[in-house]
């Protein structure tokens, strides 16, 4: 008897009461698809500058590396022994004390090599940099590429 109570309290429940209407389901995904467009964009434009941030400082920290290589043999890797003379000891190299970078030379956080040139542009003693996200030279935003000489900006 105690079942067939229960199977009609539910039965004398008015629909109205019992879930949502199509109506209400609609208005909630209008909503939420609002919020989506407009936080969605917002939060790529945050990656694209995390990324760009992480290049600046793998740059720095690999500068560090090549000053300390500096110091130690007497000049800085030439272009063609590049990067890995952080790594490995280029044959000719007298006072080389590394690995000066423990993990290996990283790549850009676009999974593109960092770009090395011995001399540098500008005066400078060599060039180092990361191409951006296209993986080309130039561009603008997060295809512009990220230099050790303008990190300030």
């Amino acid at each position: 008897m105690l079942q067939s109570s229960k199977a009609n309290k539910y039965r004398r429940t008015p629909l109205s009461l019992r879930g949502f209407s199509l109506i209400e389901l609609m208005i909630v995904l209008v909503i939420l698809g609002l919020i989506a467009g407009i936080v969605g964009p917002q939060a790529m434009k945050y990656l694209g500058k995390g990324k760009s941030q992480s290049a600046k400082v793998q740059i720095e920290n690999i500068s560090a590396a090549l000053d300390m290589y500096r110091l130690e043999v007497g000049n800085y890797p030439t272009t063609s022994e590049g990067l890995k003379a952080l790594v490995e000891a280029p044959s000719g190299a007298r006072g080389w004390n590394g690995p000066y970078l423990k993990k290996g030379v990283p790549q850009d956080p676009w999974n593109n090599e960092y770009q090395y040139k011995r001399p540098g542009s500008n005066n400078q003693a060599y060039d180092l940099l990361s191409l951006g996200g296209d993986g080309a030279a130039g561009g603008e935003g997060d295809d512009a590429d990220i230099n050790l000489w303008a990190k300030k900006n």
